[in-house]
């Protein structure tokens, strides 16, 4: 997600700088080069050697005569994003007043007249976060187009947000836009269907895969709404489904407002009236099935021009793209990915992009699919 990316990593004194070696760590793995700057607090929570050995570079501690702010974070500078993390309610309030007394704030103030994006990860005690100054603040920087990685509010405490969401923004801060100011529908996971009040009718689907199109689509610059089960993610506003009725039913009042939906949902095909009580074990029993609503037929009945785009996941291999492009015709899709059911629950997956003309087949992780279908559903909006 940010190969060939170079992120500058601002320091300051929260006790959160304690997480920076692991945020430096996991930037890297997700292809970007690192090098870091701390003010002199935060050398008091951190030692710059620690930062030094986790972005393989040497930390910068004072500004000198190389002129490090211009160099790394100037017109023609090395940095193509300077990240705040964690960032503290004394410098949120130095960025928003264009204080330049720490080598952080001066690259900051350097990065903006010079167009770099920044994005703060502020960490501090709720009660400091909630003080209308910062408020405030933080409002002035959203207003000079300064991404805020929203924090973990827990135990009293704004949290610096996790390095996933943290890199997620970073992405979405240096990253094209093809989907910037669209709002596109996402539906994940696997649905149940109770068969009682303990038991259930479910699915092998892990979610994984309509997450990490949710995630590509923001990173693209997509304002995303995630319909699936488990719970708040910092990425997207969620509405919380459990039954195959529940997600066609929020997905058709989703879509009303959307400029796109992306179905990677597993739907329960079938449902059963539940039992009101809990049914005795150790007998026979017989489940009547019936087969539940389509969603993506539902939406596209009610939106006939809806851009959409849909999985369709099928064992046999051969089969699968003829299986996928009856789909897309029916339904009048953008694209469909189809999927083998080997992809279930696993961390990589391959997959064939069928449209009106074309099969393309691609093989990865499932956050690179999760970017590539916000690529494609990009084009397709374009």
């Amino acid at each position: 997600m940010l190969e060939g990316t170079n992120v500058a990593l601002g320091v300051t004194g929260s006790v959160a700088a304690v997480t920076v070696v692991e945020l430096a760590h996991e930037l890297r793995r997700r292809g970007a080069t690192v090098r870091a700057t701390m003010t002199e607090a935060a050398q008091g929570i951190v030692h710059p050697d620690a930062v030094s050995y986790a972005t393989d570079a040497e930390t910068v501690t004072e500004l000198t005569g190389a002129v490090e702010h211009v160099a790394w974070c100037g017109k023609a500078g090395w940095a193509d994003v300077f990240l705040v993390a964690p960032a503290t309610a004394n410098t949120i309030g130095k960025i928003a007043g264009g204080i330049d007394d720490t080598p952080v704030t001066t690259m900051v103030t350097t990065a903006l007249g010079a167009g770099v994006p920044v994005v703060v990860a502020p960490a501090m005690h709720e009660g400091m976060f909630d003080h209308p100054g910062v408020t405030e603040n933080l409002e002035t920087l959203e207003d000079w187009d300064i991404s805020v990685v929203a924090p973990r509010i827990e135990e009293g405490k704004a949290k610096i947000a996790s390095a996933d969401a943290i890199a997620l923004d970073v992405a979405r801060a240096v990253s094209p836009s093809p989907l910037d100011g669209h709002r596109v529908v996402v539906t994940s996971g696997p649905t149940t269907e109770p068969i009682d009040p303990v038991r259930v009718l479910t699915n092998r689907a892990s979610g994984r895969t309509g997450q990490a199109v949710a995630k590509g689509i923001y990173a693209n610059g997509g304002d995303v709404v995630l319909l699936h089960q488990d719970g708040e993610v910092p990425y997207a506003t969620v509405e919380t489904v459990e039954t195959a009725a529940e997600m066609t039913d929020a997905a058709v009042e989703a879509a009303a407002d959307a400029d796109a939906l992306v179905s990677a949902a597993a739907i329960s095909d079938y449902t059963v009236e539940p039992f009101a009580a809990k049914v005795p074990s150790g007998e026979s029993l017989t489940l009547e099935l019936e087969p539940t609503r389509k969603l993506v037929e539902a939406v596209r009945d009610e939106y006939p021009a809806l851009p959409i785009v849909g999985f369709k996941l099928e064992s046999d291999p051969e089969t699968l793209p003829e299986a996928a492009r009856a789909l897309r015709e029916r339904t009048d899709m953008a694209f469909v990915v189809a999927n083998a059911t080997d992809a279930l629950g696993g961390e990589e997956t391959a997959v064939e992009f069928v449209t009106e003309d074309t099969v393309e087949s691609f093989a990865g992780s499932k956050p690179a699919l999760g970017l590539e279908v916000a690529r494609r559903l990009g084009a397709a909006l374009a």
